[in-house]
């Protein structure tokens, strides 16, 4: 009996070991590359793949999009400019059986090809160049590497420079720069903000002149408004004085006028002047009274 129950565990152990061995459950994101005796027979999964066990061997590839950093990598620019430079690429295997079968080492073969990838494209850009064209050098290293590691079944989806660090010299010419640009900013601003004050000023002058002037305006038709209708009030009082006058004057007879002209004669002989003029009426209204032509019935 312990015979039997030693085969049957043995049997029970070969089946979950065949078992182990044979069934493989393969995520979405990966594939099953197999060999049957050597011989590859293609990519298998996702889900439950089975294996002849001692027969079989699977290699697992992930489809998923990877990033690997390559350190940074000391290259020469086209002026002859040492500059270092570290970056990322993104790849993704879209054959999963090209990416076993044509290279041994992907990841340290597309390693080697990015740091002389970089070295090229960096040798053909001046020092300006690297520094200020980075999107174009991303491109540059995508397509390069793209080119190589296509045959490998491998896509390169992106690649992004990290870093870049120019030599000693360079950066301090480039912290003067800086500090001259923002010198030049700060005088740029300040100017602007002066002028920007002047004009300010101005404008609020002229709104004032402007403000001053009309109330001038108004101010000067006030007043001659004013004088005009003192001036219209002085005239109607002097026409209803004169009216008034002349309606007086055409009451009183010859004889009063020639009385108020002898009132006049005395008043004026009292004063200091040796000479006279006398008016022509005057004279006529006096001959007319030396004639004794006023008499208290005559009154023309």
């Amino acid at each position: 009996m312990e015979v039997i129950y030693c085969l049957i565990g043995i049997v029970v152990l070969g089946a979950l070991i065949f078992l182990g061995t044979a069934l493989k459950i393969v995520p979405e994101y990966q594939r099953l590359v197999v060999f049957r005796l050597g011989r590859c027979i293609g990519a298998r999964g996702p889900g439950l793949i089975i294996l002849i066990p001692f027969i079989d061997r699977a290699v697992r590839v992930d489809l998923r999009e990877q990033v690997r950093e390559i350190p940074a990598q000391t290259s020469i620019t086209a002026d002859n400019a040492p500059i270092s430079i570290d970056f990322l690429w993104y790849y993704k295997v879209f054959d999963p059986v090209q990416s076993v079968l044509q290279v041994g080492n992907f990841e340290m073969a597309a390693q080697g090809i990015a740091t002389t990838t970089l070295r090229s494209v960096i040798g053909g850009i001046m020092l300006d160049g690297v520094l200020s064209e980075r999107e174009k050098i991303n491109q540059a290293l995508r397509v390069r590497l793209d080119e190589v590691t296509e045959r490998w079944g491998v896509k390169v989806t992106n690649v992004e420079i990290r870093e870049i660090i120019p030599p000693r010299d360079v950066q301090d010419s480039m912290n003067r720069q800086l500090a001259a640009e923002r010198t030049r900013r700060a005088v740029v601003t300040e100017s602007s903000g002066q002028r920007e004050a002047a004009v300010n000023i101005a404008e609020g002058e002229r709104q004032a002149a402007i403000l001053r002037a009309d109330g001038q305006k108004q101010a000067a038709i006030l007043q001659a408004e004013g004088e005009k209708q003192a001036q219209l009030l002085r005239a109607e009082g002097y026409a209803a004085a004169l009216e008034r006058i002349f309606s007086v004057a055409s009451t009183i007879d010859q004889k009063t006028m020639t009385l108020q002209y002898f009132e006049t004669l005395k008043n004026i002989g009292m004063g200091q002047s040796t000479k006279f003029i006398f008016p022509m009426e005057f004279t006529s209204l006096l001959g007319d009274f030396l004639k004794g032509r006023y008499t208290p019935e005559n009154k023309e």
